[in-house]
């Protein structure tokens, strides 16, 4: 028996049980109290513009393809560097890695 962890199906304790109309009594409950509280409150529409979900998504939309846009051009002009570096100063490498990788974290940043 590999299963000896699994225990076995008890049945249930008709003391702890949910009756169906306990369960729907509960459920009218909660419908009530959601169509009270949405009488009560303002709504959003009746605070804000309609408007104003666009902008906010467009807003967001923009900082991510600017910041994202700006890591790619830095990545790219950092790797020409360091393609040049390597030309020219073989040792030194390892320290043009670094603005590489900064422009990779600021794209991550923007995220």
């Amino acid at each position: 028996q590999f299963l000896y962890f699994i225990e076995p199906l008890k049945t249930p304790d008709p003391k702890t049980m949910v009756s169906k109309t306990q369960l729907a009594i509960g459920a009218a409950a909660v419908g009530a109290i959601a169509v009270a509280a949405e009488g009560a409150a303002p709504g959003c529409a009746d605070k804000y513009p309609q408007s104003a979900a666009f902008f906010g998504a467009m807003g967001c939309a923009s900082a991510l393809i600017f910041a994202n846009l700006g890591s790619a051009y830095g990545t790219a002009k950092s790797g020409i560097g360091l393609a040049h570096l390597g030309i020219i100063h073989a040792d030194r490498i390892m320290r043009g890695i670094v603005p590489v990788v900064m422009a990779g974290i600021l794209g991550i940043y923007g995220l």
